[in-house]
């Protein structure tokens, strides 16, 4: 069972073993560098799955029981191994030592700081369902809200804002991030809604709603003086239109779908 933060899991496995892609060539299912960690009974990450992470995670278990300190796997990713790729990955393995579970660390560390930062204002129904659909995903989420009861109880890994001024927030959003408007309160909305399209660098500003609500927005942003070109930019409604279900859980399953999209695909273009 993978554990479900990095520090946790050095912490409670002391012989390791660190299985890290040096090479990708071809197809793969995951790029050099992609690591995972082997215990005897546990793992955390994963290297793409499939034959060959099996191979790699029997290298590592044999490692743990021989007591050997390094290892190497070069494999194509053919039928001879049950995989259909067609690409080669050679795999370095280690056991970790003090310095190395330091270094992973500080690597998490970086990542975490670097990733895309989500704002969700409002904790209602799809707001609380948009923050467990975001968790396990590699963005940094926070919730705003007015009222404290509601981000009590907000999933592991997002964080909760108490703001009684939530328009206020946007300008705390960093350059490239996601504002997603999903408040209980409509002249709320476009305090806030206001605030994110005045900002030339984010990359997402959406609002949950119907096409009515888009026209009212608008009208009522035409009168603020905001271009046709800068409102252009609102997502509104929010998660498409592909799938027509209210349902919180699927709502915030498109939205989560929508932001990826945009974040991680402007990192990987």
């Amino acid at each position: 069972m993978t554990s479900p933060s990095l520090p946790g899991f050095l912490a409670t496995h002391p012989a390791l073993v660190l299985v890290e892609v040096r090479e990708a060539k071809g197809s793969t299912p995951r790029e050099a560098g992609a690591y995972m960690l082997v215990a005897p009974e546990a793992l955390w990450g994963t290297i793409g799955g499939g034959q060959m992470e099996l191979l790699a995670i029997e290298k590592a278990r044999a490692m743990l029981a021989g007591g050997e300190t390094e290892g190497e796997l070069d494999l194509p990713l053919g039928p001879d191994i049950g995989q259909c790729c067609g690409g080669r990955v050679v795999i370095d393995l280690k056991r970790l030592r003090e310095e190395e579970r330091l270094r992973l660390l500080a690597r998490e560390e970086k990542a975490r700081r670097d990733l895309p930062q989500v704002f969700v204002f409002g904790a209602g129904h799809v707001g609380l369902a948009l923050a467990a659909a975001l968790a396990p995903l590699p963005v940094a989420t926070t919730v705003v809200e007015t009222r404290s009861d509601a981000i009590e109880d907000l999933p592991p890994g997002v964080a909760g804002r108490l703001a009684a001024l939530p328009e206020a927030v946007v300008a705390e959003i960093p350059a490239g991030g996601a504002a997603v408007i999903l408040t209980h309160d409509h002249a709320l909305d476009f305090l806030i809604t206001r605030e994110a399209l005045a900002r030339d660098d984010l990359a997402y500003v959406g609002m949950i709603g119907s096409a009515t609500k888009r026209a009212t927005f608008e009208s009522a942003m035409r009168r603020e003086g905001f271009a046709a070109k800068r409102l252009a930019r609102l997502v509104l409604p929010i998660g498409g239109n592909a799938v027509r279900d209210k349902r919180p859980s699927v709502i915030a399953a498109m939205v989560a779908a929508e932001l990826l999209a945009v974040l991680l695909g402007k990192r990987g273009s």
